[in-house]
């Protein structure tokens, strides 16, 4: 069983940046792949960033360029550096590890980009 806790949400201006930070409990594997998703009020789930152990990363289009995901695997740790934020980042995210046929999820943590 893995346990996921966010921590980093808050409220910040547009083109100003956040860190957010991930924390997992529980084994984690070197194949598993870690990262994160945001859900906006009224919108599905989509990805942000994903990362393996390896350092291998995949970014949602409308991220590339602005966030860098990050991963240590000594710590079980995953995170992700957002700058020059835009309104339409407002979401909450989540933090996820996805296994070949379990995913973990964490509560989430509230990201809002308002002046």
């Amino acid at each position: 069983q893995v346990q996921l806790v966010e921590s980093g949400g808050g409220l910040v201006q547009p083109g100003g940046s956040l860190r957010l930070s991930c924390a997992a409990s529980g084994y984690i594997f070197s194949s598993d792949r870690m990262g994160w998703y945001r859900q906006a009020p009224g919108k599905q789930r989509e990805l942000v960033a994903t990362i393996t152990s390896g350092g291998t990363t995949d970014y949602g289009a409308s991220v590339k360029g602005r966030f860098t995901i990050s991963r240590d695997n000594a710590i079980n740790t995953v995170d992700l550096q957002m700058n020059n934020l835009d309104p339409e980042d407002t979401a909450t995210y989540y933090c996820n590890v996805q296994r070949t046929y379990v995913n973990y999820w964490g509560k989430g943590t509230l990201v809002t980009v308002s002046s």
